[in-house]
C-alpha cells in the first residue's frame, strides 16, 4: 500500500495533492482536527498585478506571496519566474516550504513567491525593473523582511535577482541593521555565503548516499548497499541537477543518463557531467554529445532508462502514471518538488521501488539559506572569529605528539591537519549533518510504525509533529 490510493476520488491540483498527502500522514499522529486544519491550511494569500514600461506601452504582470505558516517566524521561501506559475502552485510550494523546513529542523514557517514571466522574454532592464517593483509591492504589504518574510531563489531566479530584492529593501528601510537578511541565495559580496548555490545539489546527493548506505532497505529493493557504481539518471541540468549529479559522481556514483527540455542522453558505460554541461553551453544543447551512446528527442524517454537510481529535478508532475510502468529505477530521489504524482507513486511502491521525498531532498538549499540568515544577523561570516586558533591548537597538538613519538610528519600532512575550517567548510559540515540526522530521523518513524507505508508519510508525520507542538506552545491569541 502506498501513500495515495489511485483508485479513490481527488483533485488533481497540486496543492490538493499536498493536502491529500498531509490528510493521509495525519492519523498517524493524536493532534486533533482543528489544530490539524491549522497547519494544513496557507495563513496568507497575496496575490497582486502591477504593470511594467515596455517599449512604448504597458505590461502587467501577474504575482503572488503565499505565507503558510507563522508557526515560526520568519516565513521563508523562493521566488519562481515561470510563465506556467499559478496560485495553486504557490500555495503547495509554500505548504511543503513548512514541511520542509520542520523535517531538517530549520526554524522557518514556509512561504512561496511567483513572478508570471518568461524571463528569456525580457531584457536585463525589464527584469530588474519587475524585480524591483514586486519587492516593493511585497513591502507595501509587510510580506517582507529579516524577521517576517525571507525570500530566496527558486527556478528562474538566483543570485542576481536576489541583490535587487537586497538593495530595493535596504533602500526603502534606511539604517536597518539587518536589512540583508530580507533574502538569502545573494551573492558573496553583497552577504551572502559560501556553499548556497550548490546547496540543494548537494543535500539531494547526501540524501541519496545515505538511503543507499542502509543494507537492510538496499535488500528489500534488490540493490546491493553503498553508492560506489550505482547508476544514475539526472532530469535537469540547471543549478540542482548539474549539483546533484556532480557530488553523486564525488560520492562514486555512476551518471549514465541526462535529460532536459530539448531531450536526453545516455550511455550506460558513464557521462562526464561537466563536459555535458560545457558541450549544452557552446551548442545550446545536450544533444549532439559524443560521449553519449543513445538520444532520446523526447526527454521524458530518457528517464526510462536502466539505472538503479533516478533524481528528477526539473519541475513537478514528471513521473505520472502514464509513464511511471515503464521507470527502471529502483530508487527516486526528489530532487525538484512534486515530480512524481500520487498516483504514480502508489505505482511504484507496489513494484518494489522507494522514493526518497521531495520536502527531505532538497532541504539543502533551505538548510544553507539558514545559515546565511544567521551570518546576516551576526554580520560575522562562520570561521572568521576561531579559524586561527583552532590552527593553533593544531599546531600545538603536532608538534607534542611529534615530539612524544620522535616522528616527523610531511609538510602535506601538517598542513592537512593543522589547517582550520573555513566557512565552505563549516558550512557543507553543518549540511551533511543535518541531512544525515534528518534522514534517519523519518527512517525511525517509517520503521517504528508498520502502517506507515513510504518514506513521505513517515516525513510528513515528523513535520505535523515539529508544527503541532510548536502551536501548542504559542497558543492562540487573543
Amino acid at each position: 500500500m502506498a501513500t495515495y490510493n489511485p483508485a479513490a476520488d481527488h483533485s488533481t491540483n497540486f496543492f490538493g495533492d499536498v493536502c491529500n498527502n498531509f490528510d493521509y500522514a495525519a492519523q498517524f499522529t493524536t493532534h486533533d482536527a482543528g489544530l490539524l486544519d491549522q497547519i494544513k491550511s496557507c495563513n496568507s494569500v497575496y496575490r497582486f498585478r502591477f504593470p511594467i514600461r515596455r517599449g512604448n506601452g504597458f505590461e502587467v504582470i501577474d504575482a503572488w506571496r503565499v505565507e503558510h505558516s507563522q508557526h515560526q517566524s520568519p516565513t521563508k521561501g523562493g521566488i519562481r519566474y515561470s510563465e506556467m506559475v499559478n496560485e495553486d502552485e504557490v500555495m503547495a510550494l509554500a505548504a511543503l516550504m513548512t514541511y520542509k523546513c520542520a523535517i531538517v529542523n530549520v526554524p522557518f514557517g514556509g512561504a512561496k513567491g511567483g513572478i508570471k514571466i518568461n524571463p528569456k522574454n525580457y531584457t536585463l532592464q525589464e527584469l530588474e525593473n519587475i524585480t524591483r517593483r514586486y519587492t516593493v509591492e511585497l513591502a507595501k504589504k509587510n510580506f517582507i523582511g529579516p524577521s517576517i518574510d525571507v525570500p530566496a531563489p527558486d527556478y528562474g531566479s538566483g543570485e542576481r535577482e536576489m541583490s535587487w530584492i537586497a538593495d530595493t529593501y535596504a533602500t526603502m528601510n534606511p539604517g536597518q541593521l539587518d536589512a540583508m537578511g530580507c533574502v538569502t541565495g545573494k551573492p558573496i559580496a553583497l552577504q551572502g555565503i559560501a556553499g548556497r548555490k550548490e546547496a540543494t545539489g548537494r543535500g539531494v546527493a547526501i540524501a541519496v548516499r545515505e538511503c543507499v548506505s542502509v543494507g537492510e532497505d538496499m535488500q528489500k529493493i534488490g540493490l546491493l548497499p553503498g553508492i560506489s557504481g550505482k547508476k544514475v539518471i539526472v532530469q535537469g541540468l540547471g543549478n540542482v541537477g548539474y549539483h546533484s549529479a556532480k557530488f553523486l559522481a564525488e560520492f562514486g556514483a555512476l551518471i549514465v543518463g541526462l535529460c532536459e527540455f530539448e531531450g536526453a542522453i545516455y550511455n550506460a558505460d558513464g557521462l562526464d557531467i561537466d563536459a555535458v554541461f560545457q558541450h549544452r553551453k557552446a551548442t545550446g544543447s545536450i544533444l549532439g554529445y559524443p560521449g553519449a551512446k543513445q538520444e532520446f528527442k523526447h526527454s521524458l524517454e530518457g528517464l526510462e532508462q536502466p539505472c538503479d537510481i533516478l533524481v528528477p529535478a526539473a519541475l513537478e508532475n514528471q513521473i505520472t502514471i502514464a509513464n511511471v510502468k515503464n521507470i527502471k529505477a529502483k530508487i527516486i530521489a526528489e530532487g525538484a518538488n512534486g515530480p512524481t504524482s500520487p498516483e504514480a507513486e502508489a505505482i511504484f511502491y507496489a513494484n518494489g521501488g522507494m522514493i526518497i521525498p521531495d520536502m527531505y531532498c532538497n532541504a539543502g538549499g533551505v538548510t544553507v539559506s539558514y545559515f546565511e540568515w544567521l551570518k546576516n544577523l551576526s554580520h560575522v561570516a562562520f570561521g572568521r572569529m576561531n579559524r586561527r586558533f583552532e590552527e593553533n591548537m593544531n599546531l600545538n597538538m603536532v608538534n607534542m605528539v611529534e615530539g612524544i613519538t620522535g616522528v616527523a610528519l610531511t609538510p602535506m600532512q601538517r598542513s592537512t591537519i593543522i589547517k582550520g575550517a573555513s566557512e565552505l567548510e563549516l558550512v557543507n559540515s553543518g549540511l551533511e549533518d543535518t541531512m544525515i540526522r534528518s534522514y534517519h530521523e523519518i527512517r525511525e518513524t517509517y520503521k517504528n510504525n508498520e502502517k506507515i507505508d513510504t518514506l513521505r508519510t513517515a516525513a510528513f508525520v515528523c513535520a505535523i509533529n515539529k508544527v503541532a507542538v510548536s502551536y501548542q506552545n504559542l497558543g492562540v491569541w487573543p
